[in-house]
């Protein structure tokens, strides 16, 4: 099976360095008319320049078709201007990857709140403004592939990125229940929790492990899950050539035997026994597995 994206159009956020490059590249590459979205900021969110319009040069040059948008994520406005753009251009988005970000780290006890809101704001709220002024084209085009950004941070927590890890889970949360209201409109929604190299990374991996790590080896991953064949309500990690799944567990529990805390402390050890635990597909299959629990007893 060979993956083109001939006849589709892409927006990338976050796509003027790192992953986002390599994914509008890739895409170009391989079809797909390119949106490259990015403000040009530094890794904390500041400043301005003009990464994007190098990245529409690279791909012109290659033979492909770019625009370049300098829109932030975190301005609804801005987002549903640059869907408009695109739509008018191209005739419409078939594919949305929410990959812009910010960091902003410290431990929490010297976090001010306000590096935790900006964080929040791009990487969150950002995707959310983002996937928003795209949702109706997709809808009414009945198609539409959308690729949040988590992390590893997120799923499993990390020294020193609070504000970071909750956006990351958050955007998992997200990805999980927009892939059900947009199943009958042909609308999948996937996550990727990316190891790369990149300006977000560059003084946390050590050199020797640069080279290994480099964004160009994420790209099969997130292509896939953008493909006219992808799957929906995944969550992949990838990195250095590696994919793996991610997944939210639900053990089967225990009932109690009576109603208190101290019940709970002795029945800790059953409760948290992995046997038997299933991937729910939607919050309310919680409810049914208590009570297939509860009948079970």
């Amino acid at each position: 099976m060979t993956i083109s994206f001939e006849g589709r159009v892409a927006i990338v956020t976050g796509a003027g360095g790192g992953l986002g490059r390599a994914y509008a590249l890739e895409l170009a590459k391989r079809g797909a008319k390119v949106v490259v979205n990015d403000l040009g900021g530094s890794r904390d969110g500041t400043g301005h320049s003009d990464a994007a319009l190098a990245v529409v040069k690279e791909i012109e040059d290659a033979g492909g078709a770019a625009m370049s948008d300098g829109g932030s994520v975190t301005e609804f406005a801005h987002m549903e201007a640059m869907v408009a753009k695109a739509k008018a251009a191209w005739g419409g988005v078939h594919i949305l990857i929410n990959n812009a970000g910010i960091l902003r780290d410290k431990s929490f006890a010297k976090m001010e709140m306000a590096d935790f809101r900006a964080v929040i704001d791009v990487h969150l709220n950002g995707s959310a403004n983002c996937t928003k002024a795209v949702w109706e084209v997709m809808r009414e085009q009945n198609y539409g592939r959308i690729l949040m950004t988590a992390s590893s941070t997120g799923l499993y927590g990390n020294f020193g990125q609070a504000n970071y890890g909750a956006a990351k889970l958050g955007l998992a949360g997200f990805a999980k229940t927009l892939a059900l209201e947009g199943a009958k409109y042909n609308v999948r929604v996937n996550t990727i929790a990316p190891t790369a190299a990149t300006r977000m990374t560059e003084d946390i991996f050590p050199p020797e492990l640069l080279e290994r790590f480099q964004p160009e080896a994420v790209v099969p991953a997130a292509l896939f899950l953008v493909s006219e064949e992808a799957p929906t309500n995944v969550i992949l990690g990838a990195g250095a050539g590696v994919v793996q799944a991610a997944y939210v567990t639900l053990t089967r529990g225990a009932a109690l035997r009576e109603p208190t805390p101290e019940a709970v402390a002795a029945q800790y050890a059953e409760i948290t026994d992995r046997t038997g635990e299933t991937v729910p597909q939607s919050g309310a299959e919680q409810a049914m597995t208590i009570l297939q629990r509860l009948q079970g007893q």
